[in-house]
């Protein structure tokens, strides 16, 4: 399996445990707003490895985690139904991972590697 440019993985804080299932849609700003790229669902480590092509141009992207399903998979209330994170892909050459530490009510992310 060939890696994408893009990567994620999603760890549920809450139980400690990697978010397994969660549906996450890849996003290009041009100028009328988002175009989809790519989507995907987490592994049962909460990784997506392939999440979009090789080599993506530079540019603005965003990453939408659909929280809310998870969560209401889950049984659990969560204050975020949907979480978005925008990103610059300054270097077509680099890797870009993009991790998200997530809890019913709080979440948080970093620039991986």
């Amino acid at each position: 399996m060939t890696v994408s440019q893009v990567t994620t993985h999603i760890l549920d804080t809450g139980s400690g445990r990697p978010a397994a299932g969660v549906a996450v849609g890849l996003y290009a700003r041009d100028g009328d707003g988002w175009t989809p790229v790519a989507a995907g669902t987490t592994d049962a480590d909460g990784r997506i490895k392939d999440l979009g092509p090789e080599h993506l141009p530079a540019g603005s992207y965003r990453l939408n985690f659909a929280t809310g399903d998870y969560y209401a998979g889950l049984g659990t209330e969560t204050f975020f139904p949907e979480v978005d994170l925008n990103f610059t892909i300054s270097d077509g050459g680099e890797h870009y991972h993009v991790p998200l530490l997530l809890s019913p009510f709080a979440f948080s992310t970093y620039r991986g590697s």
